[in-house]
């Protein structure tokens, strides 16, 4: 294409097609769209890729920016190049399809959820009028999931040396994802057998103190002398992304189903909350900012309400015969 617009300025590009028919479709479009933009003062339309390097820009102090650039980088091939004005909400129905197929409806509403804040901040900014519908995919109040140590053991079995370490780790310290694979020696004191988190690191925006046990101490001397900076690497490069086909594939190997790496951490606090472990401790080890998000893992143990159990009884019944004396179990 090669046309000079109202303002005089040349337009010269590809159409990137070899259909006449569709370059020439292309050609008018741009050419009205310049004369608009020229003549009446129209805002040059902006595209995806604007709207998300605009969106990463802002949100550097988001703790989950990681998470919002991996998100990124998958929707690319998907939304690369689309004006903004253009993505409607069949478009994004059908990317979603794609990842519940691949995930679960679950992980599509995350990848939504991202969509929809930066087509929002887009719409803030005066770079789209009009913002499409949102329909969530419903998705029942499921269970947490987490590993029994058999379950655990047949994992990290199956899985590659440098997952199995970072998953050992995980279980050992109930750290998040992007703390494990960001872990670096500067964050590790061995001699006090400790690790910390710092606030920008963390989700909840508080230094996380890790407490190293034996095992999770053995997990790291594993790992010295394979990186200068980062604790786990894969052939002398940081680990960015742990959810691979590697991961997919020893799941199905140790017959363990609906189970994402974010289960690890599940799994440490439901451990630590069967042995015992007090949810206020448990708060503070995990670094969450409220009790509430720890009150999930209450129901794993009884050992808090065992001694008023003996508080109701049903009279009239009979009662066993049994030589033993039944003493409640007090706490």
């Amino acid at each position: 294409m090669d046309f000079v617009d109202a303002s005089g300025q040349r337009v010269r590009r590809s159409a990137g097609t070899t259909d006449k028919a569709a370059a020439q479709e292309l050609h008018d479009q741009l050419r009205a769209e310049a004369w608009r933009q020229s003549k009446l003062g129209e805002a040059p339309a902006r595209t995806w890729d604007e709207a998300a390097l605009r969106w990463l820009e802002e949100k550097t102090h988001k703790a989950t920016l990681e998470k919002d650039e991996q998100q990124l980088e998958w929707l690319h091939p998907y939304l690369s190049g689309k004006k903004l004005k253009d993505i409607s909400w069949e478009t994004i129905r059908g990317i979603l399809e794609i990842k519940k197929k691949e995930t679960s409806a679950s992980t599509a509403n995350h990848y939504l959820a991202l969509i929809r804040g930066i087509l929002r901040r887009a719409n803030k900014w005066g770079w789209l009028e009009v913002l499409p519908s949102f329909e969530p995919y419903p998705v029942k109040n499921q269970r947490l999931r987490w590993l029994t140590q058999e379950e655990a053991a047949r994992l990290l079995q199956e899985l590659p040396p440098h997952l199995a370490s970072m998953a050992e780790f995980s279980l050992l310290t109930g750290l998040r994802q992007s703390n494990v694979t960001g872990l670096e020696w500067s964050q590790v004191d061995m001699q006090r057998r400790c690790a910390w988190i710092h606030p920008d690191q963390a989700k909840a925006r508080k230094p996380i103190p890790v407490s190293l046990n034996e095992q999770a101490v053995q997990v790291l001397l594993r790992q010295i002398g394979k990186h200068p900076r980062y604790v786990f690497t894969y052939k002398g490069r940081p680990v960015t992304q742990v959810t691979t086909k590697a991961w997919r594939n020893a799941l199905q190997r140790a017959g363990i189903e609906d189970f994402t790496w974010h289960g690890l951490r599940h799994t440490w606090a439901s451990w630590h909350v069967q042995a015992g472990t007090p949810l206020l401790v448990l708060q503070q080890m995990g670094g969450w900012a409220s009790l509430d998000m720890v009150q999930r893992y209450a129901h794993l143990s009884a050992d808090h309400v065992a001694q008023y159990a003996g508080n109701v009884s049903v009279h009239g019944t009979k009662k066993a015969q049994s030589p033993l004396r039944v003493v409640p179990n007090i706490v």
